[in-house]
C-alpha cells in the first residue's frame, strides 16, 4: 500500500478529529494536510501502524492549533460556536463513516470549556474508544494523569449533555412544526414547542448583528423568530436541512443566507437553540435562493 493510499483511506477519520477538536472546518483540513506532510516525509517503513502514526500527529497538531487560537477566541466578538457542516442532501460525502458518529453544535459548545487537551483525552475516550495507554503516549503524560483529565472532562460535559437521545424522527417532526409557526409568525405555536428555560445562543462574531448574551426563555425566545418575520413580512424563508448529523434548518432574509440554525431536544420539546450567522462560518452553505 502506498503511502497516498494509506494516507487517503484515514483521511475521513483524521478529518473527524480535528473538526471536533478544532470546531472549523479549514482549521481541521489545515491539520489534515499538515499531518499528510509529516506522514509523506516520514520513514514509512519503521512505522508499525499507520493509523496509529497518524492519528497521535494529527492529535498533537490539532492540540497545537487549539492552543493558538485560544486567545482569539477569548477576544471573540460574543458567543463562539463551532461552523457547521450542513447538508441539505442527506446522501452527500459528508455523511460518510466517520461524520456518521454525529457531533452535535451542542455537544462540540460544551466541548469549548474544556482545555486542548482535556478536549483531546476526552475525545480519544469517550468518542475514538482508545485505551488510557494510547492516550498517555499521545499526550506524553501518564496513564494516571490522563484518566483524571477524561474523568474531570466528562463531569463538565455530562453536566449540560441531554439526558436521552432524541429518535431523529421526533426531532424531524418538531423543527417542521417549529417552521411552519415560524414562517408565520406563531408566537403562541413556537412558545408551546420549547422548555420553559429554552437557551438561544447565537454568533455573529462582530460581523454582523447578533446577540451578545444568551436569550433564556419560551416567550423571549419565541418572540424573537415572531420579531424577524414582523420586519421582514413574507421575506423570511426556512430549509430543513443536516446540521452536524442532526435535524436543523438553515435561514433566508430577502433571499439572502442568514444563518445556519440546530436544536437540541429534550422530552419531546426544544430547550437549546444554536444559531450560527458569522458570515465567515457559512461559506459552505448556499448563499442565496
Amino acid at each position: 500500500m502506498t503511502d497516498t493510499i494509506a494516507f487517503d483511506a484515514l483521511r475521513p477519520r483524521l478529518f473527524s478529529i480535528a473538526y471536533r477538536m478544532l470546531g472549523t472546518r479549514a482549521d481541521a483540513e489545515d491539520v489534515v494536510q499538515d499531518a499528510w506532510l509529516r506522514w509523506h516525509g516520514s520513514a514509512q517503513e519503521a512505522v508499525q501502524s499507520a493509523e496509529a502514526w497518524l492519528v497521535t500527529i494529527t492529535t498533537r497538531l490539532a492540540i497545537d492549533r487549539l492552543r493558538g487560537r485560544m486567545a482569539e477566541r477569548e477576544s471573540y466578538v460574543g458567543w463562539w460556536l463551532p461552523e457547521p457542516i450542513v447538508e441539505l442532501d442527506e446522501r452527500t460525502p459528508e455523511s460518510s463513516a466517520e461524520m456518521a458518529s454525529e457531533v452535535s453544535v451542542a455537544f462540540l459548545w460544551v466541548l469549548e470549556r474544556l482545555s486542548p487537551e482535556e478536549r483531546a483525552a476526552f475525545l480519544m475516550r469517550q468518542v475514538f474508544d482508545h485505551d488510557y495507554a494510547d492516550i498517555a503516549e499521545v499526550l506524553g503524560k501518564s496513564e494516571a494523569a490522563c484518566r483524571q483529565m477524561v474523568h474531570r472532562a466528562q463531569e463538565r460535559v455530562q453536566q449540560q449533555k441531554p439526558r436521552f437521545d432524541v429518535p431523529k424522527d421526533q426531532h424531524r417532526d418538531l423543527l417542521g412544526k417549529f417552521i411552519e409557526a415560524a414562517k408565520v409568525g406563531d408566537r403562541a405555536a413556537m412558545k408551546a414547542m420549547m422548555a420553559g428555560d429554552v437557551q438561544l445562543v447565537a454568533d455573529g462574531g462582530g460581523k454582523v448583528n447578533s446577540f451578545l448574551h444568551i436569550l433564556h426563555g419560551a416567550g423571549r425566545v419565541a418572540g424573537v423568530y415572531w420579531s424577524l418575520e414582523h420586519q421582514n413580512p413574507n421575506k423570511v424563508v426556512y430549509l430543513s436541512a443536516r446540521v452536524n448529523g442532526a435535524p436543523g434548518l438553515i435561514r433566508y432574509v430577502d433571499g439572502k443566507l442568514e444563518s445556519a440554525q440546530s436544536f437540541l431536544v429534550e422530552d419531546g420539546a426544544i430547550v437549546s437553540i444554536f444559531i450560527v450567522r458569522n458570515p465567515d462560518k457559512l461559506t459552505g452553505v448556499p448563499q442565496f435562493i
